[in-house]
């Protein structure tokens, strides 16, 4: 029998706590532990709210500085900037709370605990959109990709990924040896990495190329 997912309810209006823990209580699937209980113990944590505001998400952030690894945020709705900083905070998961029956509940809570990310799907647009948004206005005109790294990163990562040496890659860029070294040194000071190895395991293990 497969043990049941420890569920951590939250809300700053009781009357919401209450009426979520009720909802899901009885479900074979989960254990709502009381409020009282070592926040740790929890796999999800369910933030309930009417409207979004910064303390919602100041609460989400502090319960993932807690141990508590994912995430789920039941609210009325969601704007657009609600949605872009859900996601900037972390959150696992975004319902409705009109869509909140305890079977649609479960169901995402456990797909949170999986490892999935859930969104509604009418707010899969707006967050593309955003990120589309992002990338021609604000990273693009600084060369850098939405992975984070420079075009240019990117090029020397993936050839020191083929097994290219720096004069190699040196050579099929038109790069000086100098200027990819600098890349590679520039690259791993900012990720914190130890080497060029270490680099290209972090960019093909983080699907960055």
């Amino acid at each position: 029998m497969i043990d049941p997912i420890t569920v951590y309810v939250y809300s700053a209006d009781p009357i919401l706590q209450a009426g979520m823990i009720s909802q899901l209580r009885n479900r074979t699937e989960l254990r709502i532990i009381d409020p009282a209980e070592d926040l740790d113990r929890a796999v999800v944590a369910v933030v309930v709210t009417d409207a979004v505001t910064d303390e919602d998400l100041r609460v989400l952030r502090a319960i993932q500085r807690n141990s508590v690894p994912r995430t789920l945020l039941v609210a009325g709705d969601f704007d657009d900037a609600t949605v872009v900083t859900a996601a900037e905070a972390g959150v696992s998961g975004l319902v409705r709370r009109a869509d909140a029956t305890p079977d649609h509940l479960t169901h995402i809570l456990c797909r949170v605990a999986g490892g999935d990310g859930t969104i509604p799907v009418d707010l899969v647009g707006r967050l593309l959109t955003h990120v589309g948004r992002l990338q021609r206005e604000v990273l693009a005109p600084r060369g850098v990709l939405a992975t984070g790294l420079t075009e240019r990163e990117t090029l020397v990562l993936t050839h020191a990924a083929n097994g290219d040496d720096t004069a190699t890659i040196a050579q099929k860029l038109a790069y000086s040896e100098r200027t990819v070294k600098n890349v590679l040194h520039n690259l791993t000071s900012r990720l914190q990495l130890r080497n060029r190895t270490h680099a290209v395991a972090y960019a093909v293990r983080e699907g960055l190329i």
